[in-house]
C-alpha cells in the first residue's frame, strides 16, 4: 500500500527536469557571446591595475622575482641538469606555464561567486566567467614572456628550430587548465571553505611540478603516473626540450598527459552544467 501511495505522488515522467548536457550548442552560444568575454577581462584588467603605481608590471614581476630566487638558491643547492642551458631560461620556461595555470585556477575558481551580481540578474551563459579570468591570466602570461626573449638576448642562448611545437604544447596545457578551472568554479560556489585552501593547493603545486627542476628527478618508472596526474608536468618538459635543447616533446609522455587533460576538460564541462542550474541560488 505504501509503495503504491509513493507511486501515485511522484511527478508524470514526461515533466520532470533533466538536464542535458548538449555541447556543440553550449559552445555555439558561448561563442556568440565572447564580446562579454572581452568585456569582463577588461574590467578585471582595469580593476587590478587602477591603482597600482607600477600597473602591468605586476605581471612580469612575479615569475621574474621567483625566476631570481630559484636561480640564486634552488640551483645551488640542488644542482638541477639543465642540458646546457642556462638554468635562469630553464627555470622561467617552467614558471610561464605555471604562473598561467595559478592565475586561472585561483582567479577563475572564484569567478562566480565575485560576480555574483551578474550571475544573478543576467542571462549569459556562465562558462564566460571562468574563460574572462583565463584571458586575464593569458594577458598577464603574455606580458611576462617579454622577459623570456630579453632572457634570450641577454644569455645569448636562441630558440631552437623545434620550437614549432609550442602550439601543440600549449593546446594541452589550455584544456589542462580550463578543465580545472571549470571544476573548482563551479565547486567553489557551494563549497565557500575551497578558496581558503586552494592558495595552499596552489603553493605545494608549484614545488610538485618540474618548475624550479627537470622530468629526470622522477623516476623513470612513476613518469608516465606523473604526467597522468599533472599534465602540466610533461608540458612543461616539452617547452623545454623544444626551445631550449632542440628535440621533439617526449610523447611517450605527452600523450598520456593530452589524454588526461582532454578527460578533465569534459569532465569539468559536464560537472560545470550539471551544477549550473544551482548558481543563481548559491553565488
Amino acid at each position: 500500500m505504501t509503495a503504491v501511495s509513493s507511486r501515485a505522488t511522484e511527478p508524470p515522467a514526461d515533466i520532470l527536469f533533466r538536464l542535458k548536457v548538449r555541447v556543440v550548442p553550449a559552445i555555439r552560444e558561448v561563442w556568440q557571446r565572447r564580446e562579454l568575454v572581452r568585456t569582463l577581462a577588461e574590467r578585471d584588467l582595469r580593476v587590478r591595475y587602477k591603482q597600482a603605481v607600477l600597473g602591468v608590471a605586476w605581471s612580469i614581476l612575479t615569475p621574474l622575482a621567483l625566476m631570481i630566487v630559484f636561480t640564486v638558491f634552488f640551483q645551488r643547492v640542488a644542482k638541477v641538469d639543465t642540458g646546457g642551458a642556462p638554468y635562469a631560461l630553464f627555470t622561467y620556461l617552467g614558471l610561464l606555464p605555471w604562473t598561467f595555470f595559478s592565475t586561472s585556477v585561483s582567479q577563475g575558481g572564484q569567478s562566480l561567486v565575485v560576480n555574483n551580481q551578474l550571475v544573478n540578474k543576467v542571462y549569459c551563459p556562465r562558462e564566460v566567467f571562468p574563460l574572462a579570468s583565463m584571458a586575464v591570466a593569458a594577458v598577464d602570461t603574455a606580458l611576462a614572456t617579454l622577459v623570456l626573449g630579453l632572457l634570450f638576448v641577454v644569455t645569448g642562448f636562441m630558440p631552437k628550430p623545434t620550437t614549432v611545437w609550442v602550439p601543440v604544447l600549449l593546446a594541452v596545457q589550455v584544456a589542462f587548465t580550463f578543465g580545472v578551472t571549470l571544476v573548482l568554479s563551479a565547486v567553489l560556489v557551494f563549497l565557500r571553505d575551497l578558496r581558503h585552501v586552494l592558495p595552499i593547493i596552489l603553493q605545494l603545486g608549484l614545488f610538485a611540478t618540474p618548475v624550479a627542476y627537470g622530468m629526470d628527478v622522477v623516476a623513470p618508472s612513476l613518469q608516465v603516473a606523473y604526467s597522468i596526474a599533472n599534465p602540466l608536468a610533461p608540458v612543461i618538459d616539452g617547452y623545454r626540450r623544444t626551445m631550449l635543447l632542440g628535440l621533439a616533446p617526449d610523447w611517450h609522455l605527452l600523450g598520456p598527459a593530452a589524454v588526461a587533460a582532454a578527460l578533465w576538460l569534459a569532465v569539468g564541462y559536464v560537472v560545470f552544467k550539471r551544477l549550473e542550474p544551482g548558481f543563481a541560488d548559491y553565488a
